[in-house]
């Protein structure tokens, strides 16, 4: 039996089993016109938000039938627009080459 040590950086390990739990995900931002027919949309991936207001939803679907569900998507007659999200190819980890000035302008 194998003892499980925590690591310092749990949350990189609980990440990783959400990717494997998941796999890689694509999200859209889904423009409708009518917001009662676009709660419907759940029944093509995860459905995050939807908004009131300014008439999006954000739509998380698996990467590998990505391609086929914005096709579907688009011939939804309240669909007006369809938006790939960027988020997976922002760098998230940051560098942080700025020194310190807390000691110059202590009292």
């Amino acid at each position: 039996m194998t003892e499980h040590t925590p690591t310092p950086n749990g949350s990189a390990e609980q990440a990783n089993g959400l990717a494997r739990k998941f796999g890689e995900r694509t999200g859209f931002i889904v423009w409708y016109s009518d917001w009662k027919a676009a709660r419907g949309l759940d029944k093509y991936g995860t459905l995050h938000y939807l908004s009131r207001k300014m008439h999006y939803a954000v739509l998380y679907v698996d990467s590998d039938v990505s391609e086929e569900t914005m096709r579907n998507l688009q011939r939804l007659p309240y669909v007006k627009k369809i938006e790939r999200s960027y988020r997976n190819e922002i760098k998230t980890e940051y560098d942080r080459n700025v020194p310190d000035k807390t000691r110059f302008y202590g009292l």
